[in-house]
């Protein structure tokens, strides 16, 4: 699979002084498509350096001052140019930069790695409730997330406990579902190309190469019986925004950045809205009343880029799901042979 980082930072050091941060304000004037509707075609991005839930110590505080958000922006360049010259170091196991880490071989180094370097001008992409942060878990939602089980799965994700076979891996690590609905931001890969015309829209995913088919012709959605990862999409116009409901959501959904697995009740409402020549403001709706005691909203608006799409060449029955496994059977047997020989 190919990451977007190693073909980009090289460049960005020296172009991040000349690119503006998505949120920037941008000519008013909105492309239409021959037909008339808000012309959303092109490659998009959502990388984003800002959070997805509001630290705790800036409480109230929605929005970066101009100043608050150049620093951060800043920081974050150092932090790619002092990774990109550090001097060579050993392999470490568990690396993770998500831990706070910085990119030490083991996990990816930061070369592979596309977070972005600009904000979106607010201090998280939650906007309501207005402490930007995820609503609380119901009492079911918290005892299936902190079930045994539960917690097993994700020793087992994490590589602290052997896995039984590919089913109880993560769905991303067999390639199959990543993101989910709505598909906030990863470590690389953040491209999405649109393209429409009067009756569809369809959204190609960069990150496992999903399309969504969004029909905008006024057909009902499809039975409740029938599940699926990414859902059921109707799409229609409202004056220029693009309004997209999903439902039919399977019960292993997940929303990348929200722990734990959600339910077949999950319900997304999103709103995108072309508000300038590169910029489409991108809003949307969750809820979840098997996972949360109220629905939430985010704000992400994305930039349009002229970078190609690169294809993300992960399927099911890969080298890392082989190699997981594979090292599953032998803890499976080092613990064996420690038992037969009355190892504690």
């Amino acid at each position: 699979m190919i990451h977007r980082g190693v073909a980009a930072v090289f460049v960005v050091l020296a172009i991040v002084a000349l690119t503006p941060r998505v949120a920037a304000a941008q000519s008013t004037e909105v492309p239409r498509t021959p037909w008339g509707d808000p012309d959303l075609q092109g490659v998009w991005n959502n990388g984003t350096i800002t959070p997805m839930e509001r630290p705790v110590e800036l409480a109230a505080k929605e929005f970066l001052t101009a100043e608050e958000a150049a620093n951060l922006e800043q920081e974050r360049i150092a932090h790619n140019e002092r990774l990109l010259h550090r001097p060579a170091r050993r392999t470490e196991a568990g690396g993770n930069v998500d831990r706070g880490e910085d990119g030490a071989p083991g996990f990816y180094n930061n070369l592979w790695l596309d977070y972005g370097t600009t904000t979106t001008g607010r201090t998280s992409i939650v906007i309501d409730p207005a402490n930007g942060r995820l609503p609380a878990l119901t009492p079911e939602a918290h005892a299936r997330q902190t079930s045994p089980e539960a917690l097993r799965l994700r020793d087992v994700a994490a590589g602290r406990s052997p896995a039984a076979g590919p089913e109880e891996m993560p769905l991303a690590f067999r390639c199959i579902w990543y993101r989910g609905i709505p598909s906030l931001p990863s470590g690389y890969n953040n491209h999405y190309h649109i393209v429409q015309n009067p009756d569809w829209v369809a959204i190609l995913q960069e990150h496992i190469h999903e399309v969504r088919y969004i029909p905008l012709d006024g057909r009902p959605h499809i039975s409740p019986a029938i599940r699926q990862y990414a859902g059921d999409s109707r799409g229609y116009w409202d004056g220029d925004t693009l309004v997209v409901e999903t439902t039919n959501f399977r019960d292993r959904t997940i929303i990348r950045k929200v722990p734990g697995r959600l339910t077949e009740a999950l319900h997304v409402i999103e709103r995108y809205t072309r508000t300038g020549p590169d910029t489409l403001d991108w809003e949307f709706t969750v809820t979840d009343p098997g996972t949360w005691t109220r629905s939430w909203t985010g704000s992400l608006p994305m930039a349009r880029t002229d970078d190609p799409m690169y294809e993300y060449s992960c399927h099911e029955g890969n080298y890392g799901l082989y190699n997981a496994l594979t090292g599953s059977r032998a803890t499976e047997r080092a613990a064996e042979e420690a038992a037969a020989q009355g190892s504690p």
